[in-house]
């Protein structure tokens, strides 16, 4: 009898120990699962996104800021000056127009000047050797392929800083009077010789010279036909001096962009009208 109640009395001990075991037990489970399951929806949520995705979202970011940065560059505007000249903001800008109405920056001078492997009309070193380096290389393949086609272009004049321009204009003014100078020579800071984005040519069946009769040759036919394959225009066309301010050069070309200059010949227009800037 005594054996039984020993039996009963360990059992009901055994039982007591057990359920205080998991009452202890049950409630750092679930506190230990609610943060786990807290966690784990933290990663789900971050887990869910892809690498890529999260890669082009932080590309996008990137862009959005660069976006912002050239917005505010983009803000830059040209202004007008106490004379009326509006003076260009950007005389780096390739698509710039410079007329009789517009300037470039005082003391302006190109950083990237560099001598186009193509022939000249003279031997000896002169600055006006040079271009800016994007308008050298589509030169050189303009002359390259020119030269493919059996023609004989040289190069004769190209960049021209503002004392240089200065000192040419003061010249035709003083030996051709100042109507003549207003119609082929630009003022100082109103050139596009300066901008060194623009090339005179010429060949040597017009001796080299910078007339009207190039048109007539071959290579002037054909630079007038190509130019645009390769960037360049002619920036001061026939019947529109009223426009350019400046009488007819098919020797003067100007390096645009292929893309703009495709436009313009296509459509048989200036820079200024390209660009609605028509004085």
């Amino acid at each position: 009898m005594a054996m039984k109640k020993i039996g009963i009395i360990t059992l009901i001990i055994i039982t007591f120990l057990s359920a205080c075991q998991s009452n202890e037990t049950s409630p750092k489970e679930s506190t230990d699962n609610s943060t786990i399951e807290k966690e784990l929806n933290k990663k789900e949520s971050i887990d869910d996104v892809p690498n890529d995705e999260a890669k082009d979202q932080a590309s996008d970011e990137t862009s959005e800021q660069k976006d912002n940065i050239n917005g505010e560059q983009e803000k830059k505007e040209d202004y007008v000056n106490e004379d009326g000249i509006v003076v260009i903001s950007d005389p780096n800008d390739i698509h710039l127009v410079v007329n009789k109405q517009r300037k470039l920056p005082d003391g302006y001078e190109p950083e990237d000047l560099v001598v186009p492997n193509v022939p000249f009309s003279f031997d000896e070193w002169n600055e006006k050797k040079q271009m800016r380096e994007v308008a050298a290389k589509a030169m050189e393949k303009l002359f390259a392929e020119s030269a493919k086609q059996g023609m004989e272009l040289v190069a004769v004049s190209g960049y021209r800083s503002f004392e240089r321009q200065k000192a040419i204009y003061n010249y035709n003014v003083e030996t051709q009077g100042l109507e003549h100078a207003q119609k082929y020579s630009a003022m100082p800071g109103h050139s596009e010789h300066q901008t060194g984005l623009t090339m005179d040519v010429s060949a040597a069946t017009v001796a080299f010279s910078l007339e009207e009769d190039f048109r007539q040759t071959k290579e002037g036919e054909w630079l007038e036909k190509h130019a645009h394959e390769y960037g360049f225009i002619i920036r001061y066309p026939k019947g529109k001096e009223e426009i350019t301010g400046y009488s007819y050069e098919p020797w003067h070309i100007r390096y645009v962009g292929k893309d703009v200059a495709k436009e313009i010949y296509e459509q048989q227009i200036t820079l200024e009208e390209f660009f609605n800037l028509v004085p």
